[in-house]
């Protein structure tokens, strides 16, 4: 069995002082040509975001929080992974892996770790590779399906031989292949489906209709990011790894586009939130690497074969494109639907009860 090595992160003071240094050096472009948010994110709350962030934001208590999960390290297929592990402590706890996609990370999970663990979940939450504290893929081909295997080979090394996985965005595609592969896992949970329309949808139901309507003003607005990082993620990679006000800029925009904020990301999301997971890329460097995925399986990941196995989904009213079961159904054995009342694409980060609730409902049929 491969080692499997304890991990605590300790950034050195000169990171930070870096940071702090950069912060104040930053070089700002003029102001947008509109009153709201649809040139990007405004000069006027970048600027106050980015003071926030060097004159109070304290990055030592984000890293003692994360420090308070176990946290480990182990090489999965030639590359060194990082991971949270948290167990229940119960005689009958059942394993559940949780993925994050981008701009996500570990931390989108804080809140929602110890309710589950409560529940009788043991929680194990790897970092993507090129994400955090995972290493970085020096050679292509580390995409959605070998983050797969490797993911089912990290359960099966912790011991695990049977459990279940749940993801959305990119953690949607990687558990999606999961429930293809199965290997140990008996079901699967997703809070991002792979599926969309069929093409040759004639007739929308009201529901359908205004889900068409917020993919084409994706398709129109919010699809800049994704064409550049799965095309030229070494290009962006340079601006973002030198500053971290465009870092935070690249970052904090999903998050008021893709959640149920009502305008501003900080309806739902505390500012130490945002910045402590811009931080999960400014101190480990994982602009160019975390967009690479983009790169390796960008248009790629929905295809595959229909997953057999039991599928539980959680549609959010504001993901980017909201899920409809009719759509979901070719592609998934789907034996639990919710439509929630709120929330948008960070689910656990943003409406960390409703997730617990509906994953525990899901995977309680499986102890």
């Amino acid at each position: 069995m491969a080692e499997i090595t304890p991990f605590r992160i300790a950034v050195p003071d000169t990171d930070l002082d870096d940071l702090a240094d950069r912060l104040r050096r930053t070089r700002w472009p003029e102001p947008e040509c509109v009153d709201d948010w649809s040139q990007g994110i405004p000069l006027a709350y970048t600027r106050e975001l980015a003071d926030y962030w060097r004159d109070e934001y304290d990055w030592r208590a984000t890293e003692a929080e994360l420090n308070g999960f176990d946290q480990f390290v182990t090489e999965l297929d030639g590359l060194p992974i990082h991971f949270l592990h948290v167990r229940s402590g119960r005689t009958d706890a059942f394993p559940l892996l949780i993925t994050h996609g981008w701009p996500g990370s570990v931390l989108e999970f804080h809140k929602v770790i110890g309710p589950l663990t409560d529940a009788g979940y043991d929680v194990v939450c790897p970092s993507l590779p090129g994400y955090g504290f995972s290493g970085k893929p020096s050679a292509t081909g580390w995409g959605v399906e070998r983050i797969a295997s490797a993911w089912n080979e990290l359960m099966t090394r912790l011991g695990y031989e049977r459990y279940g996985a749940q993801g959305g965005d990119w953690g949607g595609a990687v558990t999606t292949q999961i429930g293809r592969h199965r290997g140990g896992c008996v079901a699967i949970h997703l809070n991002m489906p792979t599926a969309g329309p069929p093409r040759n949808l004639a007739d929308p139901t009201p529901e359908e209709a205004a889900a068409l309507q917020r993919r084409d003003e994706h398709r129109r607005w919010g699809t800049g990011y994704s064409g550049q990082q799965s095309t030229r993620p070494q290009t962006l990679g340079y601006g973002l790894a030198d500053s971290p006000v465009g870092q935070m800029a690249w970052i904090v925009e999903k998050f008021w586009a893709w959640t149920d904020s009502n305008g501003h990301p900080e309806n739902v999301l505390t500012r130490d939130e945002m910045l402590g997971n811009v931080m999960l890329y400014w101190l480990t460097n994982s602009a160019a690497s975390s967009a690479r995925l983009y790169w390796e399986s960008f248009g790629s990941f929905r295809d595959g074969a229909p997953v057999t196995l039991p599928t539980g989904i959680a549609a959010f009213p504001k993901e980017i494109v909201p899920p409809r079961r009719t759509w979901c159904e070719p592609h998934y054995n789907i034996t639990r639907w919710t439509d929630m009342p709120r929330g948008g694409h960070f689910a656990a980060f943003e409406q960390p009860e409703l997730f617990v609730d509906d994953v525990v409902a899901f995977f309680d049929e499986f102890r």
